[in-house]
């Protein structure tokens, strides 16, 4: 087996030439849009036997000013890690993702996969988060009927308030940053660029869209959507506080998934949540079936329980954000968010 390290986008014909059906994010689009938005330097491990290609493993190095130096499969998407065809060929990716890691001298490598690689150097696990999946029918019809009486009365209730939903692509970007941004700082969360966005955007081309929905021409829901092999993926959504009782996050998802089936997907991706959250409930009403993301970690130094947002000093760092204006929380977020695995 021949294994190398190469600096994407060497390599990246790759990922459709192998035998193997691939992970989803281990998309040439997720990764440059990725790589380009937040400008991390990435690198993809591949493994050969005879010529074919037998794994791959794309990493990119997150570093910024506050944190430090990860290495990570992948940020910002649900997914990533090894992609191979047996455990050897998954052993040697890892072999030479740690090398990597060592040599950059970066905190930790971070695995985001689905199912755990054995290997003696991962030494630190993760699995309180689940992926949420919905297997989507053929049409919105059957989908409908499937929701409990109580989560159809809720989408229709939308209709009282004179909601309108808008789809297209980089001329609704605006409107989704703006939401996107406030709902960010209300979390206490930096946000990420706009330039991201616009990179999946261009990437993606006609499979990415902006979904916005609006009150008497206000944005007040807003969400981004991509369509990849036979499945719909919505990586960042928001609605803003004050507009709950008129359901337009609910109004939102329906015309998420009806979009979804109409572009002929198989699956729809609300993300990941962890279980019992806020979010994990909504998702799960939808009918979405969870399962667990298994994320494995190369520690060298600190531990990964430092960058959680609910760990000792982060929720006072929580709260101060949630007090700043969306405009310098725009200015000053990107910047500390590209640095965060």
């Amino acid at each position: 087996m021949d294994l190398e390290i190469l600096d994407w986008p060497d390599g990246w014909e790759d990922f459709g030439t192998t035998v193997f059906p691939k992970l989803n994010a281990h998309h040439h689009a997720w990764i440059s849009g990725v790589a380009n938005g937040l400008s991390h330097q990435t690198f993809l491990v591949r493994a050969k036997e005879e010529g074919l290609v037998t794994g791959l493993l794309p990493l990119m190095l997150v570093k910024g000013p506050i944190f430090g130096r990860f290495l990570v499969s992948l940020p910002y998407v649900n997914t990533g890690g090894v992609w191979a065809k047996d455990e050897s060929v998954a052993t040697g990716l890892v072999d030479q993702a740690c090398q990597l890691a060592d040599r950059l001298d970066v905190k930790y490598l971070e695995l985001r996969h689905e199912l755990p690689v054995q290997h003696e150097r991962l030494n630190f696990e993760r699995t309180d988060k689940f992926h949420l999946r919905l297997e989507l029918p053929s049409t919105s019809e059957e989908l409908l009927k499937s929701f409990k009486s109580k989560h159809r009365s809720q989408i229709k209730k939308s209709g009282d308030y004179d909601l309108t939903v808008q789809f297209g692509g980089k001329d609704l970007l605006d409107d989704f940053y703006g939401v996107f941004a406030r709902n960010m700082r209300d979390l206490g969360t930096p946000v990420f660029s706009r330039r991201l966005f616009s990179s999946l955007l261009r990437e993606f081309n006609e499979d990415a869209e902006i979904c916005v929905v609006r009150k008497e021409n206000l944005p007040i829901a807003s969400a981004f959507l991509v369509h990849s092999d036979g499945v719909s993926e919505v990586p960042s959504a928001s609605s803003l506080r004050e507009y709950n009782r008129t359901n337009a996050n609910m109004l939102m998802y329906w015309h998420l998934l009806q979009q979804s089936i109409e572009r002929g997907s198989r699956v729809f991706d609300f993300g990941r949540s962890s279980e019992s959250s806020g979010t994990y409930r909504f998702k799960r009403q939808w009918g979405a079936e969870p399962s667990p993301a298994v994320w494995q970690y190369y520690v060298r130094s600190g531990s990964p329980e430092e960058m959680r947002p609910d760990s000792d000093g982060k929720q006072r760092l929580v709260k101060v954000w949630q007090h700043l204006p969306v405009s310098l929380t725009k200015w000053i977020g990107p910047t500390i968010v590209r640095g965060i695995p």
